[in-house]
């Protein structure tokens, strides 16, 4: 009986119907004009500027070189951009994931009161805020303008990350908490070894959000700052890079071999590499984060 079954449901699973292959064929050429979009900036990363100013480079490099990476690489503000968006990210992956899973536990906890009050006030800052320019001027009266800081502070609660952990949070079972508040721990001891242990897909799918939010960011460098030694970030380099087209590695011995738009395709992939590298650890957490997170309630 259970042979028959099998052979019914392999039939039923290569039976599709037309709309099931529009649907395939569409997402194929989504996915194919995705990677040709990235694979168009690899070649014109590899290509000689020169050449590829003139045209027609569309599947390799035209000029295979090295030479636009190593103007990059040659030049310091780079590496200072570079060094900045790395502390950022890490700084605000920590200070942002404890943050949010403190404020998650809290908003699951029986004894908050008022919890209804601050989910709304929560939820209302999600569609409504102040504006950049009041923004701004908080930023200076609390002395955070052309800071480090203000990359971190301002940005330490997530409303939308907070109700994933706290749906996560509602999903433990009430009896760990019960006998962990028997055995006579604090709300800080339950949170920081019972729920965080328990909490590591959505805690790693939420902290991946964080870090990639922090190293594509740009806009805080650009409004909130001078863009100075310690708080020039790599995307808002990257933004200079390509927006101002003034002749980096110009009178260097890479002139005749580089432009202004090849090297911004180096940065950016300079840029990609290390995000790329972390996502294949967290991706098996990554689905049964997501959807835990947002299903328990």
């Amino acid at each position: 009986m259970s042979i028959v079954v099998d052979k019914k449901h392999k039939k039923r699973l290569f039976r599709m119907h037309w709309v099931d292959w529009i649907i395939y064929i569409l997402l194929f050429l989504f996915a194919v004009l995705t990677f040709y979009l990235l694979w168009y900036v690899i070649i014109g990363a590899f290509s000689n500027g020169q050449m590829y100013a003139s045209g027609g480079v569309f599947v390799v490099p035209t000029g295979f070189t090295f030479a636009n990476f190593e103007v990059i690489f040659e030049d310091s503000v780079f590496w200072t951009s570079f060094r900045n968006t790395v502390l950022r990210t890490a700084t605000g992956v920590v200070v942002e994931l404890v943050f949010t899973a403190l404020v998650a536990y809290a908003m699951t906890s029986r004894h908050l009161r008022c919890k209804k009050a601050y989910y709304w006030i929560f939820i209302f800052t999600m569609f409504f805020s102040g504006g950049i320019v009041p923004m701004y001027l908080l930023l200076r009266i609390l002395g955070l303008y052309d800071t480090f800081w203000v990359y971190i502070l301002p940005a330490m609660l997530s409303v939308y990350n907070m109700i994933i952990v706290s749906n996560f949070y509602k999903g433990i079972p009430d009896s760990l908490y019960e006998a962990a508040e028997l055995d006579g721990a604090g709300e800080l001891r339950i949170w920081a070894l019972i729920y965080m242990p328990l909490s590591k897909p959505v805690l790693a799918t939420v902290g991946l959000w964080i870090a990639v939010d922090h190293w594509n960011s740009y806009m805080g460098t650009m409004l909130y700052t001078e863009a100075g030694e310690w708080t020039i970030t790599l995307q808002y380099y990257l933004k200079q890079l390509i927006n101002e087209a003034s002749g980096v590695g110009a009178g260097s011995e890479y002139s005749d071999v580089v432009t202004a738009r090849t090297i911004s395709y180096a940065g950016i992939i300079v840029a990609l590499i290390p995000i790329m590298c972390v996502y294949p650890f967290i991706q098996k957490h990554f689905t049964k984060g997501i959807m835990v997170g947002s299903l328990k309630g």
